[in-house]
Order: structure tokens, then C-alpha cells, then sequence
């Protein structure tokens, strides 16, 4: 199965990944959670090609993950926004960036730091009922009709 197909797969995780599973697009997305929003500092922070960049921007809008905004008419330059759906985006960041902190990484390149708080935050995964934590093994599927 080809990548773009994922997006046609009744599947929440092959719907997802069609969207963010290229490999520029979560970098690009970090950018955005740090504050960024202009294609010259993707470009540069990146290193990408025009090609790639104007590639991932374009689905990145068309799923509604950003926005395109203009910012400037001469000549038009545009900006691109988290819209609500690329917000949520971030547990999913978090976690890789967690991950890739406890096998990848020695030393955190980066700590999360709660502004509320002042202190670091970590990644965790709870009930939405209870609170409790939760790992694989403390959860089970079910699947809708047509599912799997």
C-alpha cells in the first residue's frame, strides 16, 4: 500500500499517519509549536527543499492542520497558523519527543517546562474518567462495524 492510500484505510492510525507520517512534517509542526509561522524560517531551521516544503505545506492546509494567511501584499507573502486541528496535534509531538528523550538522547536536548508551575512536565497518558495512568496493557478495542 502506497502512503497517500492510507488516507482511504477505515483506520484512525493509517488516516492519521497520511497526514503527518512524512518526514519533514512533524519537524515542521515543532517549528509551529515553538512559534514560528513563516516559510524562510521552515526553510532555513529545516534545511528543506522548496519542492518539500511547498509540498508538505500545501497538505498541511488542505487537511486543515494550518492555515495560510497573508501578512504582506508587496509582494504577497503568507504565514502559516496552527488552526484547532494542528493544536491537537500536540500530545502526539510530546510523546514522540518523550520517546525519543528516554531511547534516543542521553541528555534531553529540550525539557518541557509547565508555565503554570514552573516545573518540568512529562508526558503521561491517563483516563479521561478516572485520571488514572494508563500503558497498552491497561486498555482493550473495540471496533465499530466495518472496522478491521
Amino acid at each position: 500500500m502506497k502512503h497517500d492510500e492510507l488516507g482511504d484505510v477505515y483506520c484512525s492510525v493509517a488516516r492519521t499517519w497520511s497526514i503527518i507520517g512524512e518526514r519533514w512534517t512533524m519537524l515542521i509542526l515543532r517549528e509551529c509549536f515553538r512559534g514560528e509561522r513563516r516559510y524562510d524560517h521552515f526553510r532555513s531551521k529545516l534545511g528543506l527543499g522548496s519542492n518539500v516544503l511547498n509540498d508538505r505545506l500545501r497538505l498541511l492546509t488542505e487537511r486543515g492542520v494550518l492555515e495560510r494567511v497573508r501578512y504582506q501584499d508587496h509582494p504577497a507573502r503568507h504565514e502559516y497558523r496552527l488552526t484547532a486541528k494542528g493544536a491537537d496535534l500536540y500530545p502526539v509531538l510530546v510523546a514522540v519527543m518523550a520517546w525519543g528523550d528516554r531511547y534516543e538522547n542521553d541528555v534531553p536536548p529540550v525539557t518541557l517546562v509547565h508555565r503554570a508551575c514552573g516545573h518540568a512536565a512529562d508526558a503521561r497518558l491517563t483516563c479521561g474518567h478516572c485520571g488514572e495512568p494508563l500503558g497498552w496493557r491497561d486498555m482493550t478495542a473495540e471496533f465499530a462495524p466495518g472496522a478491521w
